[in-house]
């Protein structure tokens, strides 16, 4: 699974630490999402979306090998 988590967040102006204290997760949950070795639940996607003024679909696409 791809995401432009790291662009939105920038794009919002918002550190690591920011975002993870929103969504209510650990810096390094964000960090692990942000480098592709995590995939949030659908709980946490919809909060990552929610925070950043998104789509869950806007943020995460499937790749090909998905």
């Amino acid at each position: 699974m791809r995401n432009i988590l790291r662009e939105e967040r920038t794009k919002n102006e918002l550190t690591q630490i920011q975002l993870a204290d929103i969504v209510g997760v650990s810096r390094q949950s964000i960090i692990a999402i942000e480098t592709k070795k995590y995939t949030p639940t659908i709980i946490l996607a919809l909060k990552l979306a929610k925070a950043l003024n998104k789509k869950v679909e806007e943020l995460f696409f499937l790749e090909n090998d998905d």
